[in-house]
Parts: structure tokens; sequence; C-alpha cells
């Protein structure tokens, strides 16, 4: 048996890659694996913010197309950027276990975010990220920051930015989190829909291939993402909007929180909801709906028509 993975370049993408190769091996030792690189178009585009360019979307399209071709077998991707939509034909199939979702901030500087002086440059493209800054400190001047990990570091370090702030979960696999200064708790920074997450993406009529994949499935994690995901879905969000949501297991019940903001920082709508685990995809609709019914909604429409 062979299992073909289609993987981006990045060093982060070959990491997450081999991971799930290593892991696969590990149950089924004589398994033959394959990672085939592909260029995303979120890869050719390292000068212009996410949000204008078209979202996550970007770093997932053409490998879902070598999937339908049959190029390849599966995909691994980092969850935050997958879409709530899937091609016809395709599908998760398994979530690992979850890394640490919460933000880092990293500086040559400063030891955190609270000793930034006023006008100190803070790097980042995610609207999340910037709305919930300028939430605390708008004293802050925050730019766009794209690029794989190693080169937004590098800027960082050529002095470009006094602060950035980048997702713990990749600095950690990378062997990087030595740079971190600051992890940003949930408190402070609601984290990504789904940030943490592997996913592994196949055809649904494969079903040998997920069969064998279907071993790495983390049952916890696929819970939290369920309910993060249909948060998400619901909003009709991506990197467009200032959106965030949290999913936890508390003394055996479900809490996700959620965050929608204007582009400022300025009208914000937060909330949780409770419930069973296995309501985690109703919770994540329910939290949404409230924060819609709360404002958001109109707040949701404004973003998307200076778009």
């Amino acid at each position: 048996m062979k299992i073909r993975i289609g993987t981006r370049k990045s060093k982060l993408a070959l990491w997450q890659a081999n991971y799930i190769s290593n892991q696969l091996k590990r149950h089924f030792p004589d398994l033959e694996v394959e990672l085939i690189k592909i260029v995303t178009k979120g890869d050719k585009i390292l000068d212009v913010p996410l949000a204008k360019v078209g979202g996550k979307g970007l770093f997932v399209k053409e490998i879902e197309e070598a999937m339908l071709r049959n190029e390849i077998d599966i995909a691994v991707h980092s969850l935050k950027d997958v879409p709530t939509y899937f091609p016809e034909g395709l599908g998760l199939v398994a979530i690992t276990e979850r890394e640490d979702p919460r933000d880092a901030f990293l500086s040559i500087k400063y030891n955190s975010i609270d000793e930034m002086p006023e006008g100190a440059v803070l790097g980042t493209s995610s609207l999340r990220r910037k709305a919930q800054i300028m939430m605390k400190r708008k004293d802050l001047k925050i730019e766009d920051l794209r690029g794989n990990v190693d080169t937004r570091i590098r800027k960082l370090e050529e002095g470009l930015y006094d602060g950035i702030i980048l997702a713990h979960a990749g600095l950690k696999r990378l062997g990087l989190q030595n740079k971190v200064k600051q992890v940003l708790e949930p408190e402070f920074m609601i984290p990504a829909v789904a940030q943490g997450f592997l996913g592994i993406e196949a055809r649904l009529d494969d079903e040998k291939t997920i069969e064998i994949v279907s071993v790495l499935n983390h049952m916890e994690s696929e819970i939290r993402a369920k309910a993060e995901r249909a948060f998400l879905k619901t909003l009709e969000g991506g990197c467009q909007v200032p959106l965030a949501g949290y999913a936890e297991i508390i003394d055996g019940k479900l809490k996700i929180t959620g965050f929608v903001s204007d582009l400022t920082g300025e009208r914000v709508f937060k909330d949780s909801v409770i419930g069973d685990l296995e309501e985690a995809e109703k919770l994540g609709v329910q939290l949404a709906e409230k924060l819609l019914s709360d404002g958001a909604k109109e707040v949701l429409e404004e973003i998307y028509r200076i778009q």
C-alpha cells in the first residue's frame, strides 16, 4: 500500500507532512509514503494581505485540484487555513491532537506587548490579531507581515518590526519556541478558528486510504474543531473579517467562545456557550447566531461592502 501526500513546500508544511508520514508508518510499518510538493497561489503572492487576495483558500486550491486528478491521495493542512466548504468528492477524514492553539509574541527589544512603547511597530497580517490588539493598544503601529515563519522572523531580526505575532503551534513544531517572548492567553487574544490542528483531507470515495488515515484522528480534537468550524461557517467568515473562535472541554462539557469586531476593534461582540460534547456543531452555530443577532451581522456586512 502506498499513500501520496500533497504538501506545500514551506518548512512548516513539510514538517507537518513528514509528521503525518511518520505517524502512519508507526501504525503501518509496511506502508510506503511519498511526499509530493505543490506550489499554491498563497505561496506566490507574498506582498498583499490575504484578506485582499482571496483568503484561506489560496493555500489549498491547487492541492485539492491535484487530489481530484488522482495525483495525490491525501493533503495535510494547518486546519486554520482550510475553508469550511470542500470541492465535491473531497472532505476532512482525520484531525490530529491539537498543538498549543495560542498566539505568541516575538521581539528583539521587548518581553511583552505591554512593554512596547507608543508608536512601536507590531507586525501581523491577521485582521483577528489586529482588532484584538487595537482593543488594548491603539497607540501601536500595526503593519502587515506576510511570508513563511522564517521570513517573518528574519524581518523582525532585520529591524523592520519591533515585535511580531505568530501562531505558537508552528513555532513549536519548527523548534523555534526559544524565540517566543510572550505566549498570549485566550483571555488576551482569542485564537483563530482551528489554530493548532492538523487536518487530513482525502477523496471521500477512497475507502482504503480513509481506513488507514483514520487511526490518526483524535476524538477530543475533532469535537473542538467541529464546534469552531461550525461557528466560522455560520458567520460565513474567513481572513477578510476579524473573528475568532475557541472551543475547550471543561469538566466533560464543551465551551466555545467567539469574537467578532469591526476593523478597528471599536465595535466588539464576544460571548460563550456551553453544552454537551455531542452537540459540538450545534453549539458553534448557536454562538454564531447569537453574535449575529447582537449586532455582529451589521458589522460583517459593512466590512464586506468595503471590500
